[in-house]
């Protein structure tokens, strides 16, 4: 079967839309490798006049690096794995179980996606604060724990699943749990690390949350140690900034790279 051919429109926006989205990278990480004196002399300039690592090693020096890149990913993955672990039997009961109020349960679940986390963030931070969470992983943690996104990702995937597969495992002695976290992710593989790499890039790259819970640099995350960057000294140091952006994307864009073909594969399903 031979693939479809593109339209000759697409095939002159696509690497216009391409371009477009990776200029501003580029940009940045090009910038990052100039030094100061040389960015004040030609902003516009695309290329730098010589790669200098000015930058970078002025990002080590102006904050603890490693701890911030540790906590970062601790958050980071201890939020996804949370959401996994809680969505596929929320995603299960909304998509295989029969009970009573199932589609008003789905309708809420889906209506929370309507409302902004900012909205959330006052009585959210004032119960952590009241039992003495904040500055702690648990505050940066427990709110995203369960993902209504994730939810609903997985009940949509599961209404593919054949009934049949969950009666042929109850029918050799599985119970629900076995179901959920036996059968059903090697099913789910596509959404699930799809769900994963969403959950795991936006908390990766979440500042505001990490501002108001975090007071030092025992908990402090990456977002917050490269923005502070900007505090420092008189003027902005833009190869430094642009220094610690790059280091900032590197783990989400290498997460993405390797998880693509999953991305890829549960988007197609989902349109289909």
């Amino acid at each position: 079967m031979k693939p479809a051919r593109i339209p000759l429109p697409l095939r002159v926006l696509l690497p216009i839309a391409a371009f477009a989205w990776l200029f501003p990278y580029a940009w940045m990480v090009l910038t990052s490798f100039k030094t100061l004196p040389e960015i004040v002399a030609a902003p516009t300039a695309p290329l730098p006049a010589s790669l200098s690592l000015d930058g970078y090693r002025a990002v080590w020096r102006s904050m603890p690096l490693g701890r911030y890149f540790l906590n970062t990913t601790i958050m980071a993955l201890a939020i996804a794995a949370l959401q996994l672990v809680l969505a596929l039997p929320a995603g299960y009961a909304l998509a295989k179980l029969r009970f009573r109020g199932r589609t008003a349960a789905f309708v809420l679940v889906v209506a929370t996606l309507l409302v902004p986390a900012q909205v959330r963030f006052v009585p959210v931070f004032t119960l952590l604060a009241d039992v003495g969470l904040t500055n702690t992983f648990a505050a940066l943690v427990l709110p995203f724990a369960v993902s209504a996104l994730g939810t609903f990702l997985v009940r949509q995937s599961l209404l593919t699943v054949p009934d049949s597969i969950l009666e042929a495992a109850r029918m050799d002695g599985a119970g629900e749990l076995r179901i959920v976290y036996g059968l059903l992710p090697p099913l789910l593989v596509p959404t699930l690390v799809a769900l994963f790499l969403f959950s795991f890039v936006y908390h990766w790259n979440d500042y505001f949350w990490p501002l108001v819970m975090t007071t030092d640099d025992a908990v402090r995350t990456l977002p917050l140690g490269i923005a502070l960057l900007r505090e420092q000294g008189t003027g902005v140091r833009w190869h430094i900034v642009m220094a610690g952006n790059v280091l900032l994307s590197v783990p989400a864009l290498a997460l993405f790279i390797v998880a693509q073909k999953h991305l890829l594969r549960a988007v197609t399903a989902s349109a289909s």
